[in-house]
């Protein structure tokens, strides 16, 4: 991790860790996207994943937001997909306009398992995400933080299983309660390709690290305990050994997000993640008080108030940063998810001056 340039702002390492700052620092989920003009412009008529595997394209994508909102954000989070962890292991996966990600082969039964690559390779299957880190990590020249990623073990078994987006998750439960055995097996193998990746994506220049688990509310508590939790303790334990392995001696944060999963929040703080990320379903002052400063927390406003008034934002924004305690500990100001394509740019350039002037007082 040598090489790279002096870091500037600091501000969300130093919040991820727990230490009193001066203001609660803040980054979007999906800030480089669809809404932002510009985004258009370079990714032109490319196809998704074309996009994220050229590392020029991909770090210039992901240095957007920090350069329209100059000043205002405080990490980079790379421009990539949840679903490279599928593409490594051998199954293909498109990206279709207006519909989403699909998989022409899913798995839907445990023979199909046998498709599945057995040893991944992770510095060769996705060489193209560590130069686009580097790469991104050198151009940013030290302005923020940036931030790695990967999809969490069950989110991905959804994917994989049901070939795409879904409402009824009808395959993936005929894993989980049919085919038993053989989903934790398939869980295993996503939980070993994920810690190997979010180890690489530190040794390319990552500075912290997310994991998604964006189907978690599917699951209820009994099931989440079973399927999704063990694995993303696995992850939390493993890596930094692996780090160690790999000579890399800092302390890297790593933050858990699993959308819809209330239920589970006591658990989450007690599975050595430093930031447990917080979705909009949660009443910040409840979740202060059961995380009681074991982990940092980020969230958590609904990202549709970006589709309400500049004075709704700000009262928003008011309440969400107070409910947190003020934020000059333990918080890190979020969506509860992603942006969407049709948002205003400058309703987010309000929100984020916002969290500023609040965050501040």
């Amino acid at each position: 991790m040598s090489g790279f340039p002096e870091l500037k702002n600091d501000l969300i390492l130093r919040a991820a860790r727990g230490e009193k700052v001066e203001r609660p620092p803040i980054w979007i989920m999906r800030q480089a996207g669809r809404y932002l003009p510009e985004y258009h412009e370079v990714k032109g008529g490319r196809d998704f994943f074309e996009t994220c595997r050229d590392a020029e394209i991909a770090s210039e994508i992901t240095i957007q937001p920090i350069t329209h909102f100059d000043g205002l954000i405080d990490a980079a989070i790379i421009f990539s997909d949840i679903l490279v962890i599928p593409q490594a292991m051998g199954m293909e996966v498109k990206m279709v306009d207006k519909v989403g990600p699909q998989f022409p082969n899913p798995l839907r039964k445990p023979s199909d398992l046998d498709h599945l690559k057995k040893d991944v390779d992770v510095l060769k299957e996705l060489d193209w995400a560590f130069k686009a880190i580097s790469l991104t990590r050198k151009k940013l020249n030290g302005r923020v933080p940036l931030l790695g990623f990967c999809g969490a073990p069950w989110t991905l078994l959804v994917y994989m299983t049901e070939g795409g987006g879904t409402k009824m998750f009808r395959f993936a439960k005929e894993w989980i309660y049919k085919f038993t055995k053989e989903a934790h097996q398939l869980l295993q193998q996503i939980t070993d390709v994920a810690v190997e990746f979010l180890a690489q994506q530190v040794v390319a220049g990552a500075q912290m690290l997310q994991v998604f688990e964006s189907w978690g509310g599917e699951l209820g508590p009994d099931e989440f305990d079973e399927f999704s939790l063990p694995y993303l303790r696995q992850i939390s334990s493993k890596l930094p050994l692996r780090l160690k392995g790999l000579g890399i001696t800092e302390n890297v944060p790593i933050t858990v997000f699993a959308k819809g999963s209330w239920y589970a929040l006591e658990q989450l703080c007690d599975s050595d993640y430093d930031v447990v990320s917080l979705d909009w379903l949660f009443r910040p002052s409840d979740a202060v008080q059961i995380a009681n400063g074991r982990v940092a927390l980020q969230g958590n406003l609904d990202p549709g108030t970006m589709y309400g008034s500049k004075e709704t934002i700000s009262k928003k924004v008011d309440k969400m940063i107070k409910g947190f305690g003020g934020g000059k500990q333990n918080y890190i100001i979020n969506f509860g998810h992603g942006t969407h394509p049709f948002m205003d740019p400058e309703h987010i350039r309000w929100f984020l001056q916002e969290c500023h002037r609040i965050g501040s007082q």
